[in-house]
């Protein structure tokens, strides 16, 4: 199982966040539209990876404007800061 989430997870990085975006909308309103339906869970599992890219590439840019911050002798103070997704 391991080697297939970690296959999953490589496939992912590939995706370009951009046009992952343009989806999370489609997504979100059919997952507020509850059927209990295989294609209904999918739908879940997507909304969440789109999500999940989206976090990543947050929390990598901040991680690389921390050192570079560092790096020029300028302490960072601020958390990452993260948004409720509904």
């Amino acid at each position: 199982m391991e080697k297939a989430l970690v296959r999953l997870a490589e496939q992912i990085l590939s995706f370009d966040e951009a046009s992952l975006v343009h989806l999370r909308e489609k997504y979100r309103l059919r997952i507020e539209h509850f059927d209990g339906t295989k294609d209904w869970e999918k739908a879940v599992i997507i909304y969440y990876i789109i999500n999940a890219v989206s976090l990543k590439n947050t929390l990598f840019n901040e991680n690389v404007l921390k050192k570079k911050k560092e790096k020029e002798g300028k302490p960072s103070n601020n958390p990452p800061r993260l948004k409720r997704v509904k």
